[in-house]
């Protein structure tokens, strides 16, 4: 091992290496690099902490796996594997949730320095705040695709995970995912929808039905939409209800319900006019008249990379609603489904629903491969990428440990070289956002919402779990009577759930103090209201009211006759979301951006800082360590 050799390390750092006790979180592609690469070093007392467990599609980058794993832990099973390159490490493993009680801030405490190989945003700002809370110096890190990045933080000394606002999550409006779709994703995304409201937990926010209050109907034309639907329905005879409660009516029937979603529920939509005028109409379709039938198959190209006919698609919806129909039904009375990418079923309805409504609005149709990749929204995993991200996370660690924290750098791995003919771009680290609500020494933002229709449940939710991923909130309105609408304590305040804001007297300018102990996390809201958000947002969180920005009338239109794409406050926030400042080995994200051929290009990818953030901060953003020659532009190691 490295640090068991003399002259490799100065003495220092040998004995650091040697004696330090390390956190390790997360053990995918990245982490089984990291692992073998800190044992290799001499890292000798390393905790790994990993709930997931081994997956065969893991197999071919997480090289500490082998075939005989899948279904076990991947923790342990890294551990041992680990131990066969240094049999005299001591590691030890968890197969559990960092958001566990266990892992609180005296367990965080206890370590010199954190190494996270997450995949996941959430899990990344809860170890952010935890090491910020024990002042532990952390190492964060990430991969997509041939992109990579490895940054370091640190309390009072850089920004922390946090510091930047979130970039917009790439969502479509409700009206265009119901009425109007003209992409694949937008189909791939009502396809989602509709298997959550077969199947999955019932959100009004995804209903698959026609959108009756679409911003585009007119007059006539939406008020006779409106009329037919207060009758019984003439097309198919069916009483309009949630899709759930028809579906279950009909005994989950694959031939009823592809005619109501196919055939009236398209005729309904082209009973609204309007919405036709400048866009192709959409063409109902018939279960047992559709095209596709007799088709032969062509069998030298893999199922998952070839068109599905029409007819085939609907011969695989029929096959899996009786499939998901008889896992939902083994789940007992209150049971629910919820969607996998890599359930066959699930994937496989998600697959044919897309391709039967594309065909339907005249869009291009896609494999499954293609559906699968835009529905978990994947980014291929490249294994050298985390193999070279993995390295430089031991570098900067060697740095720290070296007591030479100004030293690190935030280096970026660029998919081509930029105009110096370097693949790896080493940047300033930021020093922190002063306007930071994690990091800053009073951690203050703003909620504008209107208090008379947003509830307790939405504000622990949505909000405060959501949003500002506070784990266990406590809410206490600064009244100067102490009256408490939120407790961390199960049962304690329950019954305030479904109770408006208002009925609180919270209203504009009430400030809030919301604590997470688990997180040992304090952070004030300021409400401020307003009666109505653009794009049928609940609320949405800024750091001052300075950078709320309405949009004024008839800003945004897109080609689609919407308003351009938003972050909707409306759906619950996914486990796989994109995040452009740390981008994971398995980060189910859409990546847009062109790779940088200047270090200040690569630098921009990060959180982009608000309008009025200082100009101070901004100008230092910029900067790059580029002193040291042309020719000199390697990583620093000590």
């Amino acid at each position: 091992m490295a640090a068991a050799l003399n002259g490799v390390f100065a003495k220092p750092l040998q004995e650091n290496v040697k004696q330090c006790q390390l956190l390790m979180v997360g053990a995918g592609g990245i982490g089984c690099e990291l692992l073998k690469n800190l044992v290799l070093t001499g890292f000798s007392d390393i905790e790994l902490i990993d709930l997931d467990t081994i997956d065969v599609s893991n197999l071919n980058r997480q090289f500490l796996f082998r075939k005989e794993h899948v279904g076990k832990s991947k923790a342990v099973v890294a551990k041992e594997s680990a131990l066969k390159f240094n049999p005299n490490a001591k590691i030890t493993a968890h197969h559990n949730s960092i958001f566990s009680t266990e892992f609180g801030l005296d367990y965080f405490k206890k370590f010199s320095i954190v190494l996270n190989a997450l995949d996941n945003r959430a899990a990344r700002n809860h170890v952010n705040r935890m090491c910020l809370a024990a002042d532990v110096p952390l190492v964060e890190s990430g991969t997509a695709g041939y992109l990579g990045q490895v940054t370091v933080i640190k309390k009072e000394m850089t920004e922390c995970y946090e510091c930047r606002p979130n970039p917009r999550q790439k969502t479509f409006p409700g009206c265009t995912i119901r009425n109007t779709p003209s992409e694949p994703i937008h189909c791939v995304v009502w396809a989602k929808h509709l298997f959550n409201q077969l199947f999955g937990e019932d959100d009004p926010d995804e209903d698959v039905s026609p959108d009756t209050e679409d911003p585009e109907l007119a007059a006539d034309a939406g008020q006779t939409a409106l009329e037919s639907e207060a009758k019984e329905d003439t097309v198919g005879g069916i009483v309009r209800k949630s899709t759930r409660a028809w579906a279950m009516e009909t005994g989950y029937d694959a031939e009823k319900i592809f005619n109501k979603l196919f055939r009236d529920d398209i005729k309904y939509l082209l009973s609204m006019e309007t919405l036709w005028k400048k866009r192709r109409p959409p063409q109902p379709e018939d279960y047992n008249s559709l095209p596709g039938k007799g088709e032969k198959v062509d069998k030298t190209v893999m199922r998952d990379q070839r068109l599905w006919s029409v007819h085939e698609c609907a011969e695989i919806f029929t096959r899996c609603l009786a499939s998901l129909k008889a896992d939902l039904a083994a789940r007992g009375e209150d049971g629910v489904l919820v969607w996998d990418k890599d359930d066959q079923h699930a994937m496989d309805f998600v697959a044919c629903v897309a391709n039967i409504r594309a065909h339907v609005f005249g869009i291009p149709m896609k494999s499954r491969f293609d559906i699968k990749s835009m529905a978990g929204n994947i980014i291929p995993a490249i294994a050298t990428t985390n193999a070279v991200i993995a390295g430089l996370i031991v570098m900067e660690a060697l740095k720290i440990l070296s007591n030479k924290i100004s030293k690190c750098k935030q280096i970026y791995l660029n998919r081509i070289p930029n105009d110096r003919n370097r693949l790896l771009v080493p940047c300033s680290l930021d020093p922190p956002n002063p306007k930071c609500y994690v990091c800053s020494s009073k951690p203050e933002c703003t909620v504008v919402l209107n208090e008379t229709t947003v509830t307790v449940r939405t504000l622990q939710d949505k909000i405060l779990k959501g949003h500002l991923n506070m784990i266990a909130p406590d809410v206490e309105i600064d009244d100067g009577k102490g009256t408490i609408i939120i407790s961390s304590e199960e049962g304690e305040t329950e019954e305030n759930n479904d109770k408006f804001l208002s009925e609180f007297a919270i209203g504009h300018n009430t400030r809030l103090k919301c604590d997470d102990f688990l997180q040992n996390y304090s952070l004030i809201v300021n409400v401020a209201h307003v009666e109505k958000l653009d794009d049928e947002k609940e609320f949405e969180v800024v750091g001052d009211l300075s950078e709320f920005c309405p949009k004024e009338d008839g800003e945004g239109a897109s080609d689609n006759g919407h308003a351009n794409e938003t972050v909707s406050s409306t759906a619950p926030a996914s486990k796989d979301e994109d995040d452009l400042i740390m981008l994971s080995d398995d980060e189910r994200t859409e990546i847009t951006q062109s790779t940088a051929t200047l270090a200040t290009e690569a630098h921009s990818r990060k959180r982009p800082a608000s309008e009025d953030e200082d100009s101070e901060v901004q100008s230092k953003r910029k900067k790059q360590d580029l002193s040291s020659g042309d020719a000199e532009d390697v990583i620093e190691i000590s």
